[in-house]
């Protein structure tokens, strides 16, 4: 099953870790990833601690856990690579539109490496 597909058919939650310049690591809870395509995902931020962090380190983590109990999920391995501030294109991608009025920010990342949650088989 592609990448996309499982994220679309699969109920959960995820965590993005990031980690500052000096190796300072901090972890959000995040929704599910936009998929670009199966080698590109997006997610919408605020200008928090995670977004801080991806302007001096450009690595993360997803960590996808799937719902229903057990140790069934996801982990991403990722790369920032671009972002933008544009309202049409944070609008586009907004699923919950509660959240409108906080300011936003899209920021791209390729996925290195996709693992299941447990162990390290890689899934791509």
């Amino acid at each position: 099953m592609k990448l996309s597909e499982y994220f679309e058919k699969t109920k959960g939650y995820g965590v993005l870790a990031t980690a500052d310049s000096k190796g300072l690591v901090d972890a959000a809870i995040y929704s599910k990833p936009h998929f670009i395509d199966e080698e590109r995902i997006a997610f919408i931020m605020a200008d928090r601690l995670t977004h801080k962090n991806l302007q001096f380190n450009p690595h993360a983590i997803y960590l996808f856990i799937e719902s229903g109990g057990g140790y069934n999920g996801r982990r991403l391995f990722l790369t920032k690579t671009d972002e933008t501030d544009d309202a049409q294109v944070v609008d586009s991608l907004l699923r919950n539109k509660e959240y409108k009025n906080a300011a936003k920010f899209v920021v791209y990342f390729r996925i290195d490496k996709a693992i299941p949650l447990i162990g390290d088989g890689d899934i791509l």
